[in-house]
């Protein structure tokens, strides 16, 4: 509809109605200014379509009012932080992780295998991934998927009871040294349901968890804060689990450490800094854990962990015990084997941590059947180096009785020969230096002692020096 004619119209009705003694003067005026507010009033129309038309398009032009730009410059502010919005909130939920750690050492001739000095590097890298894996009323669920590659075996000692002076050494059984693979280290799906006692969701202290999957059961069982991460603190096997379940074989997993199986846990945390929990797992043993085999006869664990405070410090203890169907003799015999262990970490300082862990063998005939570790790791804080620790650990591995009265009958090195005398303990010595470049880089000297390997108490004494390079995020 066109204002400006009926403007007009409304004035001339107006100026006939005027009374006749009005003024010309005025009236025209009058009539001179509705004429200009007419024609303000047709500008304004044909700008009102000029923006109608270009509100219509999404692009913007040069020619367009700037009105219309800055309207179209909000709308396109406000359309990204949407999207940022909808991405955000896809990938809550979603973490991941990755390290590359590599690691050379060095052996004399009186500790390899080779009976010659050995230099050798390896590398590892991990890969991981948590995510979301779905809601079931106040159930939640969640996906974890770890892959790992690496290459080389590193140094190759003389017989001893610890299984290996470098816990990082990966290499996949290739006929061809030079190949370097990955694998699925762990796959698992875990189920959290919260115990909610007629409370809120959010108030709850108490859950249950189950997982399910192929796992790393040392995720789950005989935790350590100062012993259980090869990749930053001992790298002597017995130091990074207890000894009788990984050097002595008891877990029973494939030859990379996983295994199929399922885990219950009842966690209460409704008293802080004295969270206690109960968990229960079974692991494919023998073949069932590299899936060539039926899981029969599992690897069957049971723990009981609590925190506690010494001194307002925190420190958990965990106690376990295990049943294994396809626990291996020294003879090569498959038995069941059996045992008990213990692990303890716990803050004494505000930068010292100290540990410990003990097993022992109640069924099997196992070389060992007695570990104890002890050790501790202090952080830089002490000489001006905060991220920087010192780690230093001590362990003794006893000689069973079996195996001291039978172990000149067997060739287990397999040189032809039958194995000396075990009648000792094997002990062991471990020193670190994690030096911390920066947040993501750090470096690791590292120097270990293994005496009476083997339980021989005539054997030399093993040394190893090496250093470890991290990176991580």
């Amino acid at each position: 509809m066109r204002l400006a004619p009926k403007l007009l119209s409304v004035a001339l009705a107006v100026a006939t109605a005027m009374p006749a003694v009005a003024a010309a003067d005025d009236t025209a005026a009058l009539l001179a200014e509705l004429k200009r507010l007419a024609q303000r009033v047709e500008v304004l129309e044909q700008q009102n379509k000029e923006m109608e038309k270009s509100l219509a398009t999404d692009r913007i032009s040069e020619k367009e009012p700037e009105v219309v730009t800055r309207l179209k410059a909000v709308e396109f502010q406000t359309l990204s932080m949407q999207k940022q919005a909808r991405q955000i909130e896809a990938l809550e939920g979603i973490t991941a992780g990755a390290e590359l750690i590599g690691v050379f050492q060095n052996a004399g001739k009186n500790g390899t295998a080779s009976a010659q000095r050995e230099t050798l590097a390896n590398y590892r890298g991990d890969v991981f991934v948590s995510l979301p894996g779905g809601e079931m009323g106040d159930t939640e669920g969640k996906i974890f998927t770890h892959m790992r590659f690496g290459q080389g075996n590193g140094v190759g000692l003389r017989p001893t009871y610890t299984s290996t002076p470098n816990t990082t050494a990966f290499q996949v059984g290739s006929v061809v040294a030079d190949d370097s693979f990955a694998i699925l280290a762990q796959a698992w799906y875990q189920l959290s349901t919260p115990l909610l006692r007629g409370g809120a969701k959010a108030d709850a202290r108490e859950r249950i968890d189950l997982t399910i999957g192929k796992i790393d059961p040392f995720v789950f069982f005989d935790q350590n804060a100062a012993a259980d991460d090869e990749s930053a603190m001992f790298m002597n096997n017995a130091f990074v689990h207890n000894p009788l379940l990984d050097s002595g074989g008891d877990v029973g997993a494939d030859a990379y450490g996983f295994a199929p199986g399922a885990i219950a846990q009842y966690v209460n945390e409704r008293e802080k800094g004295s969270e206690w929990g109960l968990s229960i797992g079974v692991f494919g043993s023998g073949s069932g854990a590299n899936f060539t085999g039926p899981i029969s006869r599992p690897l069957v664990i049971a723990q009981a962990e609590t925190a506690a405070r010494f001194n307002y410090l925190p420190g958990n203890y965990r106690a376990y015990l295990w049943s294994n169907g396809h626990g291996s003799d020294y003879n090569g015999a498959e038995r069941r084997h059996s045992g008990i262990g213990f692990s303890v970490d716990q803050k004494v300082g505000d930068a010292l941590t100290l540990f410990a862990r003990y097993g022992q063998q109640f069924d099997g005939k196992v070389r060992f059947d007695r570990a104890l570790t002890v050790g501790g790791e202090l952080g830089g804080s002490e000489w001006g180096r905060s991220a920087d620790s010192l780690g230093v650990a001590f362990g003794a591995l006893r000689t069973s009785d079996d195996y001291r009265n039978e172990s000149t009958l067997f060739d287990l090195d397999g040189d032809g020969a039958t194995d000396p005398q075990a009648s000792s303990s094997e002990t062991q010595v471990e020193l670190y230096y994690r030096y911390k470049v920066n947040s993501q880089f750090e470096l690791t000297p590292d120097f270990q002692l293994i005496r009476r390997p083997a339980g021989d108490g005539s054997g030399s004494t093993v040394k190893v020096a090496g250093m470890r390079a991290k990176i991580g995020f």
